[in-house]
């Protein structure tokens, strides 16, 4: 099975192992990866660079998800989420922010009790207008692979610089109300050996998780093709460690394998 792109803008509902019935909004290009991380288990591949493109219009992306809604509310689909994630880190879109405010106002108006969820890598809570933005989306899911930078760098390879302690510090902001996402595996990268699956990885990601005290903690591992060959799936056995670890801090964790 091989790496895919979301050549929709607007695509599902689809089962998702973290939200449920998921109706997915993709803000960016729907020809190639278009993101600031390029990170080595992405399931949209690697990034290829070159010209971006042209990215989808407010106006279109709200009169595309209207029309998408009433179709499903009309034939009595359920959905759970309505998810922005796509070909890359959703944040980039230049208007963000009034994408987010059409889609909370449509949210209301057909599935009142879905969740509106944002799966961001974290890069763009340097920004006050993006902070808000994400403060008003029901899942506000950010990302964290490492409290190591060396790990976090070597998982990601981020576009520019890149700090653990600068993430941690942007993430209070938050004061809490968001959900940690942490992707656990095992793997070489050109030589090099990648397991944030580690005690030692696992103590230092654990001290971060009961500093930021978020409402959830989300782990997973790989589900799907990735960019990097040679990458395993964290074990059930890691996953149930991190999870009893997790548990034991008080804090609510979800596992998807």
């Amino acid at each position: 099975m091989a790496t895919f792109l979301f050549h929709d803008l607007i695509y599902g509902p689809i089962h998702s192992r973290r939200l449920g019935n998921s109706l997915g909004i993709n803000l960016l290009p729907t020809e190639k990866k278009y993101c600031n991380f390029n990170c080595i288990y992405c399931e949209c591949g690697a990034n290829l660079g070159g010209k971006v493109g042209l990215l989808p219009k407010r106006e279109d992306i709200k009169n595309a998800l209207e029309e998408k809604l009433k179709n499903l509310s009309q034939n009595n689909i359920t959905v759970d989420s309505i998810t922005f994630a796509g070909n890359g880190e959703p944040t980039i879109h230049p208007d963000f922010h009034g994408v987010i405010h059409d889609t909370v106002e449509l949210r209301n108006n057909f599935f009142p009790s879905a969740k509106i969820s944002v799966l961001s890598n974290a890069t763009r809570i340097c920004d006050e207008k993006t902070v808000e933005t994400l403060k008003k989306v029901d899942n506000c899911i950010l990302k964290l692979d490492s409290a190591i930078d060396k790990t976090a760098i070597a998982m990601d390879r981020p576009v520019g610089k890149y700090s653990v302690e600068n993430t941690v510090n942007l993430l209070k902001q938050f004061e809490s109300k968001f959900v940690l996402q942490t992707m656990f595996l095992k793997g070489e990268v050109g030589g090099e050996i990648i397991n944030n699956t580690t005690d030692n990885e696992v103590a230092a990601w654990l001290k971060i998780v009961e500093e930021l005290r978020p409402e959830t903690v989300m782990i997973y591992t790989i589900a799907r093709d990735t960019p990097e060959k040679n990458l395993e799936k964290a074990t059930h056995e890691d996953l149930e460690k991190i999870r009893q670890k997790v548990e034991n801090l008080g804090i609510k964790i979800t596992v998807s394998e």
